[in-house]
């Protein structure tokens, strides 16, 4: 706090509107996406794309029988087609909320790195009504 004292205002602001506080709305910006990513959990679903739905998974017979296995083949690759199938819903689910909140924290990053600016011109604006 002793080392402010000696500062312009000026030079203060400038250091706080164009370093600190972009610091902190990248760091939120980055939570914010970190959160819908955990939240939606997209990294998991693509790690386990191919996994059975819901865990349904049907165990080979111990006695040789084709009928039993190709029973149970197909019923496995089916449980592992529709979790594929709602699996991929899901994501394509997480990608629009995630697109969004990319989209609004760079807008809001370029608005805040464009306000000083877009205050200068309402002010001459104003004062040439």
């Amino acid at each position: 706090m002793e080392g402010y004292k000696n500062q312009n205002i000026i030079v203060l602001w400038f250091q706080w509107h164009f370093y600190q506080m972009p610091a902190l709305l990248f760091s939120m910006w980055k939570n914010y996406l970190e959160f819908s990513m955990d939240f939606f959990s997209a990294p998991l679903l693509l790690m386990t794309l191919f996994s059975p739905w819901r865990k349904y998974h049907w165990h080979y017979p111990r006695a040789f029988d084709i009928k039993e296995y190709l029973n149970t083949f197909v019923s496995n690759f089916f449980s592992r087609i529709l979790g594929a199938i709602c699996r991929s819903f899901l994501i394509v689910a997480s990608i629009v909320p995630l697109v969004f909140v990319f989209l609004a924290g760079a807008a809001v990053i370029i608005g805040w790195f464009l306000l000083p600016l877009m205050l200068i011109m309402l002010a001459w604006v104003f004062i040439n009504l």
